[in-house]
Formats: structure tokens, sequence, C-alpha cells
């Protein structure tokens, strides 16, 4: 063992270097050597985060530009409420309770305008109802003896308190007044037990109303008028999206189920392809966001094309029928990537009746965005729902001659003999098609079916929006037939005087 130790201390590395020469590597080492590398691999893998940190942030910026006019308007707010720190008159003015604005600005500013609306009215309405609650209970303990004092306060604290807690279990206070309810909470028990310590209770009270309105104030204002974000808009926005992304989606997934597995594009335009397909996803992950969107928007003054009553609770419904339909086109998306497919000649059999009614569901979803978009009232869109039942039975009678097509037949004559005019044709009959060949396709057929009449539920959801919301009727604009005909009529009567005339004037020879 040690002669091997001492033949490997003897070994040594060398390098040949262009001059026929050779020489030795010398193993780097040293303590601070070893220490640089790892502070300088340390650096750069900070760096390289930081990169793909302020990279990502970019990417984020350029896809949705709002979040940043969101961040940009905060900052402005914040700035301007900062003012009542930094100039000494309005310093004075708020009594020294500038912080409880900029506190309020920092919790109630948010993206849309329709949710701080909410956050601002609920601020306002709790802090004032707990204010004053708190400076009644005050007064009535101190118009008492000494020691009933804490016990009044202590014990409204403790009914107000409870009875405010259980009301955010109850739907109708969670959904529209659960923010309110928990500013009540903290203010009623601020003002009560530090009224208890403090002489002017009234003052102090009526300095922190003042310095919330004033942050509440400042808020909406910028909100609404720096580039404003309206939450019903945006729900509006996103209903006409989810739309688009079904009708695109369904005919998709049909045309690739029908696909002939010879035919190959460009790999760009299979991922186009592939996300059209997957666009039903993004309507089915939209619950929660419509649901609060339309919450907000309630909370709205009237904008634009919408009145301060618009019929907002019917786009849930409007979400909710789309959701049932992507259900279908999920469905049909498992038939599409299934492992097990049907036999072609099935396939050819249904393909055209399944890509017309496809079209047909798709021209109808397409119509009603058209509609959503433009808030008017459809003149084509009963013709397009006809024109889908009547796709849905035409498949419906090809589906009954399926049995027909399980069991393929074909015919062969047998070879003539000598002297032989007439043969005799040999059948050959196959084997059935098995059972789990035809599953994926009797799937997309039910689906196809089931799909047609849950757009037909998005239809009357639609019809119920245009009829509560008031859409104008689309004015067809049809040309005027009555010069038209007068001109051919005129023409005509000329072309028959000039043929009478040539009729009359006898041939020359």
């Amino acid at each position: 063992m040690a002669i091997a130790k001492q033949v490997s201390s003897n070994l040594e590395w060398r390098i040949n270097v262009p001059d026929g020469t050779s020489e030795r590597l010398v193993p780097e080492s040293g303590a601070v050597l070893k220490l640089w590398w790892r502070l300088k691999g340390l650096l750069e893998g900070m760096i390289l985060k930081i990169y793909k940190f302020l990279y990502k942030a970019w990417k984020l910026a350029v896809a949705e530009p709002k979040k940043v006019i969101h961040g940009i308007k905060v900052g402005l707010a914040m700035s301007l409420v900062s003012l009542f720190y930094y100039m000494r008159p309005l310093y004075e003015g708020v009594g020294g309770n500038a912080m409880w604005a900029i506190m309020t600005v920092v919790v109630v500013f948010e993206s849309t305008i329709g949710a701080t609306f909410c956050k601002c009215i609920n601020r306002a309405i709790g802090t004032t109802l707990a204010g004053s609650l708190g400076v009644g209970v005050h007064w009535i303990a101190s118009h008492s003896s000494k020691d009933m004092e804490p016990i009044i306060i202590g014990a409204s604290v403790f009914v107000l308190v409870s009875a405010a807690t259980f009301s955010r279990f109850m739907p109708a206070i969670k959904s529209r007044f659960d923010y309110g309810v928990l500013i009540f909470i903290l203010t009623f028990s601020l003002i009560s037990v530090s009224g208890y310590r403090v002489d002017k209770l009234f003052e102090m009270a009526h300095q922190r109303v003042s310095t919330i309105a004033i942050g509440t104030s400042l808020c909406i204002i910028v909100s609404m008028v720096v580039c404003p974000i309206w939450a019903g808009g945006e729900l509006h926005q996103l209903i006409c999206l989810n739309l688009e992304k079904l009708a695109c989606s369904l005919d998709e997934c049909v045309a690739e189920f029908f696909k002939d597995n010879k035919t190959s594009s460009a790999a760009d335009i299979e991922e186009d392809r592939r996300k059209k397909m997957l666009g039903y996803k993004c309507v089915l992950n939209t619950k929660a966001t419509e649901e609060s969107m339309a919450r907000f928007a309630r909370w709205e003054p009237a904008h634009g094309r919408f009145n301060f009553r618009h019929p907002w609770k019917q786009y849930v419904k409007i979400g909710a029928s789309m959701r049932n339909c992507g259900y279908c086109i999920e469905t049909l998306s498992g038939c599409v990537n299934s492992k097990i497919q049907a036999p072609i000649h099935l396939k050819s059999h249904l393909k055209r009746i399944c890509l017309r009614l496809s079209t047909t569901s798709s021209n109808v979803l397409k119509e009603l965005t058209s509609t959503m978009k433009t808030m008017k009232k459809s003149s084509k869109i009963e013709l397009l729902v006809g024109e889908m039942s009547f796709a849905v039975e035409e498949l419906r009678n090809a589906m009954k001659s399926i049995p027909n097509h399980l069991i393929i037949t074909t015919q062969s004559s047998s070879e003539a003999h000598h002297g032989e005019a007439n043969t005799e044709p040999i059948t050959k009959i196959t084997a059935p098609s098995p059972f789990m060949e035809i599953i994926p396709l009797a799937t997309m057929v039910s689906m196809l079916i089931e799909n047609a009449a849950r757009i037909e539920g998005i239809v009357k959801a639609v019809d119920e929006l245009a009829a509560m919301a008031k859409f104008k009727p689309v004015i067809d604009k049809k040309p005027n037939h009555t010069h038209t005909h007068t001109h051919s009529t005129k023409i005509h009567t000329s072309d028959n005087q000039d043929h009478d005339q040539t009729m009359k004037t006898p041939p020359k020879v």
C-alpha cells in the first residue's frame, strides 16, 4: 500500500505544446482561490436568477399591460395621499392621523373600478357605523357609574362583535358586505377599547373617519380618471372571447377526429390547431372570475353601453351554459386522443354529416358572439338553429344505417371456364368490427348531438339577456327592387317594340 502511494505521488500530467515540447500540469491549489471561485459562481447564479425574473416580468407586462397600468395608478394614489404627511397645513388639518388615509389606499385600491367601489363603500359604511356605535356606547358608559363603565363597554364589544362575525356566514352578507363587516369589527373594537383611556374620543373618531373618507375619495377619482378598467366591460369581453373559443374548439376537435392520417402539415400550424382545440379549457376555468366580475360590476355606475341596472347576473347564467357545452367538447377531445379508433369505413360513412353538424353548431356560437359584441339582436340566429337541428336529424338517420356497415361484404367473380358464358359471384364476408372500436365513434356522435342541445341553452340565455338589456334589433337593409323592376320593365317593353318593328319590316332581297 505504501509502495502504491509512493508511485502515485511520482506520477505527473503533461501536455504537448506546438513547439514539440511538453509542459507539466500543476494542479491549482489554495483556499483563497477556491473561495473566489465559489463566490464567483454564487454571484453568477444570483445574476442569472435576477435576469430570469426580470425577463418573466417583462413578458407579463407585454402580455397584460393592464396590470402595469394598475401598478402605476396605485403609485399615483399613494403619492397624492402622502402629501398629507409632507405638507404641514394638510398634516395639521387631519390631526396627525394621515396614516389612516395611506392605509386606506393600500387596502382599498383594486384593479377594476367595480372592485374599488365595493371596497370603498364597504369601508366607508363600516367605519361610519362602527364609529357612531362606539361613540354612543362610550357616552352611555361615561354617564353610568365608574364601576359599570368597563362592564358596559366589554358587554357591547362582546355582543356586537359576535353578531357581526356571525353575519359573515350569511350568503347575502358575505357576497357583498364581507369586507364592510370586517372593517366594522376592527373600528368598533379600536374605538371602544381606546375610548376607555382617551378623553377626546369624539374628536379622534371624527379625524379617523375624515382620513378614511379622503383615502377612499382619492382611490375612486384615480381609478375612474386614469385609464379606467371597468369590471362590467371585462366580463362582457370575457364572455365574447369564451364563445369564440368554444366555436373554434368544436370545429378543431371534429376535424381532428375525422382527419386522414396520411395528411400532414407544418409544426407551427399543428401547434396553432392544438391550441384552438384546447380552448374549451379556458371556458371551464373561468367560473370564479365570471362570478367575481359580475359581483363587482353591480357596484359600478353607468358607463359606455351598460346602464346602471344592467343584468350582470345573466352573464353568470350564460357562462354556466357555456361550461355545460365545454364539458361535451372535453369528451370530444378525449375521443380524438383515444388509442382505440373506429374503423375507416365507419368514419367515412359519418364524416360528412358530423362535419356538417359541427359547422352549423359553430356558426350558431359565432353568431351569438356577434350578438354579444354588437349588443344587437340577430336576424339569422333562428335560421342557424334550424340548420343545426336539421343536421342533428340527418345524423340520427345516418346512425340507423350503421348496423349495415358493421359487416363488410365483398364480391368476386370466379374464373370463366372453357365454353361457359355465365359465372356466379362468390361473396366473402369478413368478421364484424369489434365492439371496442365502435365506442369512440358512438361517443363522438352522441356528444355532438348533446352539444347541439346545450348550444340551444346558450341561445336561450343570450336571448334572455337581449330582452333584459334591451338589445337593439338589426335593421336589414333590403335593396330597393322597385327602380330595378321598373327599369327592367322598360327595357323589356322596348325590346318587344323593336321585335315588333323588326317583324313588320319586310326583309330586303
